[in-house]
């Protein structure tokens, strides 16, 4: 972990290195940033909410596809490996578009006026590539396990689904972990394109203060701070991956 401290401490000398070439004391933007932290923290807990929202809802749903692509009806197989293709390879800020367009800003439901925000729109946007990407590590996880096990099960006369749910899924469960916890450290950075959609996060909080300042000396500091504020949460999910897959990969 030292070298990320190292990291980190580069960053903010990085911070620090950009307010002293434009001249303003360091002091005076450190006072600057330490003002606007809280509403900074604010927009960057609204990240980690739609990162959160979209890993449950896209892991729900990817969970449900990728076990139909190892489906033993044809029909079922092919049209889940398409819905997972065509979602895992179309561009995110695309899909992103697609679905704030898509879904209605507000609508009736039994009587009830039902507004929803633009974070919630853009958290379904983002759950789609999730549960594409999810539906992927699923099937290869189920995939990894030898072909010796489903047979050692029905040689004890288990169906299918309970091969699948009490000896295959928890086998395959160590190897799935770690590359959804990288896909959650993915998610988590692409929900700064929340911005370019109207979502109030960090990203869009960090340019409405740069703007409010009418500085431009502090452009720079306002925008690795909040790259440190994401650096900082997600290096630690990055290197406890990384650990997880070295310790499964000597325990198997």
């Amino acid at each position: 972990m030292w070298h990320g401290f190292i990291i980190a401490a580069t960053l903010f000398l990085m911070a620090s290195g950009a307010a002293a070439a434009t001249g303003e004391p360091v002091a005076t933007m450190l006072e600057t940033l330490i003002k606007w932290t809280p509403l900074l923290l604010s927009g960057f807990g609204l990240n980690l909410l739609m990162s959160a929202v979209a890993m449950v809802l896209g892991s729900i749903v990817g969970i449900g596809l990728g076990l139909c692509q190892i489906s033993l009806m044809p029909r079922v197989r092919t049209g889940s490996w398409l819905l997972t293709q065509l979602l895992r390879n179309s561009p995110w800020l695309v899909t992103l578009f697609y679905v704030m367009y898509l879904i209605p800003f507000e609508f009736h439901l039994f009587g009830y006026l039902i507004i929803l925000p633009d974070w919630v729109k853009a958290t379904f946007g983002l759950s789609l590539p999730v549960l594409a990407n999810v539906s992927e590590i699923v099937r290869g996880g189920v995939q990894s396990i030898p072909e010796t096990q489903w047979e050692s099960a029905r040689s004890l006369a288990f169906t299918r689904r309970q091969t699948l749910w009490m000896i295959i899924l928890p086998q395959c469960a160590k190897r799935m972990l770690p590359p959804w916890m990288n896909l959650y450290a993915i998610v988590t950075m692409a929900t700064v394109l929340g911005n370019i959609v109207g979502v109030t996060e960090a990203l869009t909080l960090t340019r409405d203060i740069i703007a409010a300042e009418a500085r431009t000396e502090v452009l720079l500091p306002m925008y690795g701070y909040i790259l440190f504020l994401f650096f900082i949460y997600i290096f630690p999910i990055s290197r406890l991956t990384v650990y997880l897959e070295r310790k499964w990969a000597v325990d198997a």
